[in-house]
């Protein structure tokens, strides 16, 4: 028996082997949360982390849990993390961000499944996302179902530099439990990652000869403080589901502001 291989019961006095499972993460400066969120993954096969370049701690909570510490140059969240599950060696691979969570429902759902020779080769996993401290149910990130755990080799991550998909064929199932999403944790970090998004989303919007300006800024912006408030139920999440709606509009405004800029640079 290899090092990744888990016995986990006997029938007809043989052992049962459980499929290996790999968690993958991709990393930059995650010493926030990563802790926590290998501390939740103690039960997989090999924990995978591909980091872009942090100078903060994350480096020594990686090797400090045992995970497996690569670098790669950064090139958009759908490249970067298809060279992440590319490194993978188990059955199976469980891809999530260093600011989400497994939780002991999930885990289990995630072990039984993986054991039980399951016929299908994508499960999608229900995301609770946090806004500023708040557990968010409406304004679009509840319900969130997402596809993260895969039999490696079936499914690849859209080349997107922002806001990637998981390419798959066939139905994924759903699995019970939660994954825990800590999403902005503070309103600098709301800040921080709304002007990195928006400038990678402008820079794809650009490669596929998209224009920006001003009324595309105002008319996209608008578009989805409406969604998030009003469409989505934003509302019923207080003053947060408030503010979100406000700082996704300020994402949008801002998408297409640097993309007409980036237009502009071109000529």
């Amino acid at each position: 028996m290899n090092e990744h291989e888990q016995i986990v019961g006997t029938s007809n006095n043989k052992a049962v082997k459980l499929d290996t499972i790999s968690a993958v993460i991709i990393t930059k400066n995650a010493d926030r949360t990563l802790e926590a969120c290998l501390d939740a993954l103690t039960w997989a096969s090999e924990i995978i982390i591909l980091d872009s370049g942090s100078n903060d701690r994350t480096s020594q909570i990686a090797r400090a849990k045992g995970a497996k510490f690569h670098f790669a140059e950064w090139c958009g969240f759908g490249p970067q993390k298809n060279l992440a599950i590319g490194l993978a060696q188990s059955d199976w691979i469980l891809s999530i961000d260093s600011d989400e969570f497994v939780n002991r429902d999930l885990a289990s759902a995630i072990l039984h499944t993986v054991s039980s020779s399951p016929a299908e080769d994508v499960f999608e996993l229900s995301r609770i996302s946090n806004y500023c401290g708040k557990q968010m149910r409406h304004s679009g990130w509840f319900p969130d179902f997402v596809p993260r755990l895969f039999r490696n080799g079936t499914a690849r991550f859209s080349e997107s530099l922002v806001h990637e998909r998981l390419i798959y064929e066939g139905q994924a199932k759903r699995l019970a439990g939660y994954l825990l999403h800590d999403s902005f944790h503070s309103p600098d970090d709301v800040l921080n990652k709304m002007n990195r998004y928006s400038t990678l989303g402008a820079e794809q919007l650009a490669s596929q000869a998209q224009r920006g300006g001003v009324l595309r800024a105002v008319i996209h912006g608008l578009s989805a403080f409406l969604k998030t408030y009003i469409i989505k139920a934003g509302f019923l999440d207080g003053a947060e589901g408030f503010f979100l709606a406000v700082s996704n509009a300020e994402g949008a405004y801002y998408k297409y502001v640097k993309l007409y800029y980036l237009n502009k640079l071109k000529r």
